[in-house]
Formats: structure tokens, C-alpha cells, sequence
């Protein structure tokens, strides 16, 4: 089991920044993709940025140049520090960690359990 505590969450006014944290602690294995994801009122769920042990990134097109996600293996931290922030980024992020011990081995998902930003105009 992996537990994730996520954090940094709150109001901005638009043009502002936030950084959230997800700290995982548990049974972390050496193959990792975290990620943050986001849920706004009356949408699914969609991918924010993902990053790999092996540094690859990933962002939607909405953020992609505003947001960057970034890790730290010693803390076991995953970051998304989310700059020029816009109403329309209003949500609750989610952070996604997944983890496995080699790419022939199942592969294990957990989420934490959100953290709201709203973002004023």
C-alpha cells in the first residue's frame, strides 16, 4: 500500500501561482510514474502532468507551458508548481502515483484524496 498526503492547495487570483505537494510513504517500488490530475464541477477527471522515474513529462495542452511538474526521489515528493493560473484551472487536483518493481510485474495505482484550487478572476 502507498498512502499519499497531498498539499498546497487554496484561492489565487488569476495571473497568480500555487505549488502543490504529494508526499507518498508505504510500499514505493523502484518504477514510478506520479502524476496530478484535475476534477472541475460537472467534468471527468483529466491528466494535469505526469513525470517518470526516468524524467519523461507530460502536460495537457491547457497547461502545457504554465505548469511544471517536478520530483524529489528523496522525499518521495512529486510537486506541480502552477504559474499565470487562470479561472478555468479552478478544480480539485488529485495526485496519481503508480508503481511496480520491474515492467513485468503488475503495475500498482493510488490516489490521493484531492486538493482544491480556486482561482478568481
Amino acid at each position: 500500500q502507498v498512502q499519499l498526503v497531498e498539499s498546497g492547495g487554496g484561492l489565487v487570483q488569476a495571473g497568480g501561482c500555487l505549488r502543490l505537494s504529494c508526499a507518498a510513504s508505504g510500499r514505493i517500488f523502484s518504477i514510478n510514474t506520479m502524476g496530478w490530475y484535475r476534477q472541475a464541477p460537472g467534468k471527468q477527471r483529466e491528466l494535469v502532468a505526469h513525470i517518470t522515474s526516468s524524467d519523461n513529462t507530460n502536460y495537457s495542452d491547457d497547461v502545457k507551458g504554465r505548469f511544471t511538474i517536478s520530483r524529489d526521489d528523496a522525499k518521495n515528493t512529486v510537486y506541480l508548481q502552477m504559474n499565470s493560473l487562470k479561472p478555468e484551472d479552478t478544480a480539485v487536483y488529485y495526485c496519481n502515483w503508480k508503481t511496480r518493481m520491474s515492467r513485468l510485474l503488475r503495475e500498482y495505482e493510488y490516489w490521493g484524496q484531492g486538493t482544491r484550487v480556486n482561482v478568481s478572476s
